[in-house]
C-alpha cells in the first residue's frame, strides 16, 4: 500500500507540466509578439528621414521609436523570464535536460540546479525588466517642478543601489 501510494504521489510531480508547456507558449508568443512590434516599429523609420517631415515631427516620432523600442525590449525579457521559468520547473520537477547538458552552445542560465537556483535566475531578469519599465516611465515623464526631478534622480540612485547589490550578490554566490 505505502509503495502505491509513494508512486502516485512521486508522479504527481507530472502535474507540473500544465505549468511548463503553458510558459513555453506564453514564451513563444511574446517573442513572436516582440518582434512583430520591432519589424512594426522598423517598418516606419523610413518617415524619419523625410524631407517633408518638420523638425517637431521628427522630434515625435524619435521619442515614438524610443518608447517603442523599450516596449520591445520588455517583451523580449518577460519572454525570456517565462522560458527560464518553463525550463527550470522542467529540470526541477521532471527531468534533466540531457540534450542541453550535452551541448556546447547550451548557456548555463538555462540549466536550473535548484528552486533557489531559479528564483535567482528569475530575479535577475525581473530586475532588468523593472528598470525598463522605468526607463520606459522615464521617457514619458514631464518635470513640472523641482521635486519631480529630485524623486526622478532618486529613483535612478535606488535602481543603482539595487543593481549594485544584486551585483555584489552575485559574487558572494560564486565564493
Amino acid at each position: 500500500m505505502e509503495k502505491k501510494f509513494e508512486k502516485i504521489l512521486w508522479s504527481s510531480r507530472l502535474v507540473v507540466l500544465a505549468a511548463v508547456v503553458a510558459s513555453m507558449a506564453a514564451a513563444i508568443a511574446m517573442f513572436y509578439m516582440a518582434s512583430v512590434d520591432a519589424v512594426y516599429m522598423i517598418s516606419h523609420l523610413g518617415d524619419y528621414a523625410s524631407p517633408s517631415l518638420s523638425a517637431e515631427q521628427r522630434i515625435d516620432l524619435r521619442s515614438s521609436t524610443v518608447t517603442h523600442v523599450v516596449e520591445i525590449v520588455d517583451g523580449y525579457l518577460l519572454a525570456t523570464v517565462l522560458l527560464i521559468f518553463s525550463l527550470g520547473l522542467y529540470e526541477l520537477f521532471i527531468s534533466k535536460i540531457d540534450y542541453a547538458e550535452n551541448s556546447e552552445s547550451a548557456s548555463n542560465v538555462l540549466m536550473i540546479t535548484s528552486l533557489d537556483d531559479l528564483k535567482s535566475r528569475l530575479a535577475k531578469v525581473v530586475m532588468m525588466i523593472l528598470v525598463v519599465r522605468y526607463f520606459e516611465f522615464a521617457l514619458s515623464m514631464e518635470f513640472s517642478t523641482p521635486m519631480d526631478l529630485l524623486q526622478f534622480a532618486g529613483g535612478i540612485a535606488l535602481l543603482g543601489l539595487a543593481l549594485y547589490l544584486a551585483h555584489l550578490s552575485d559574487k558572494d554566490g560564486a565564493h
